[in-house]
């Protein structure tokens, strides 16, 4: 079953200035590991289950998913999600000195123990191929594909360059390439649209990759926000048992996602919600 809601993030996430994130793995206890190996994605860890996904439905589309469906008896589970975005022409800007990765944010999610899936661009994971595999092999996060590319597959969708709709599956397939390459093994076969921004065209030219496309229904304002307690409050009020949170984590177009992180799990574990990744999200979704 299709949940076939096309949410898009403000204007400015979605411009030219995009995000990413890393860090350096910190030896600490950490909660059960889950990842795959589906379709195009690289092999899984060998005590990694199979990443749950929806079923594939009778129009061959790419299922997506938003959220887990409401229930009075719904676990109070929230999934956290950083988009590590960084486009395929965006090298120069890197070798300039502008920072697209975040180790900060990704050292607090380990010293907190917050498990959380990280939609990783292909060209990121080029970029910064320590962090990614550091990412990638630690059991308290996953690593889902955001594309190679980051160039948007519906157009028009925030002034982002428009992948042809023949090398979408190419797109899809090199961003799965990249992680493999640079050692990733928890990599989930998930599927985040760039900029949020796809149609019945994007979902059949990306079924053969075998990926469940993953959206949100809460977003956080932390791109280009100055405020991080404003941050905190928008996703405070947000969350519900089963959501899932777009944030980002970079320390040039999202500065201040690392404190308002500091301010949102302990108030979300006050409130008895227990931070998940979005493949246990999705787990119990499709078994409950």
């Amino acid at each position: 079953m299709i949940i076939s809601v096309r949410r898009l993030f403000a204007v400015a996430v979605l411009g030219a200035a995009l995000v990413a994130c890393g860090g350096a793995r910190e030896p600490t206890d950490r909660t059960e590991p889950t990842a795959p190996r589906t379709g195009a994605g690289p092999r899984a860890a060998p005590e990694a289950a199979p990443a749950p996904q929806l079923a594939r439905p009778r129009s061959g589309l790419t299922p997506v998913f938003e959220r887990a469906p409401a229930s009075a008896t719904a676990p109070k589970t929230v999934a956290l999600t950083f988009d590590a975005d960084m486009t395929a022409d965006q090298g120069p800007r890197a070798a300039r000195g502008e920072h697209f990765d975040n180790p900060e944010l990704i050292s607090t999610l380990r010293r907190l123990k917050v498990p959380a899936t990280i939609f990783m661009t292909g060209r990121w994971a080029e970029e910064y191929p320590a962090q990614a595999k550091s990412i990638g092999t630690d059991p308290l996060f996953e690593i889902a594909n955001h594309s190679y590319s980051h160039h948007a597959f519906a157009a028009p969708c925030y002034g982002l360059p428009t992948v042809a709709k023949d090398a979408m599956r190419a797109d899809v397939e090199r961003a799965f390439t990249a992680f493999r390459k640079v050692g990733a093994e928890r990599v989930v076969p998930y599927f985040r649209f760039p900029g949020g921004c796809y149609d019945t065209t994007a979902l059949r030219a990306i079924a053969p990759t075998g990926v469940t496309a993953v959206q949100w229904d809460v977003v956080s304002g932390d791109a280009f926000a100055s405020d991080a307690d404003a941050v905190a409050e928008q996703v405070l009020a947000g969350v519900k048992p089963g959501s899932v949170v777009v944030m980002h984590c970079t320390r040039s177009a999202a500065p201040v996602t690392e404190q308002a992180i500091r301010t949102i799990v302990p108030k979300l574990r006050e409130r008895g919600y227990r931070m998940v990744r979005v493949s246990d999200v999705m787990r119990g979704a499709t078994t409950g």
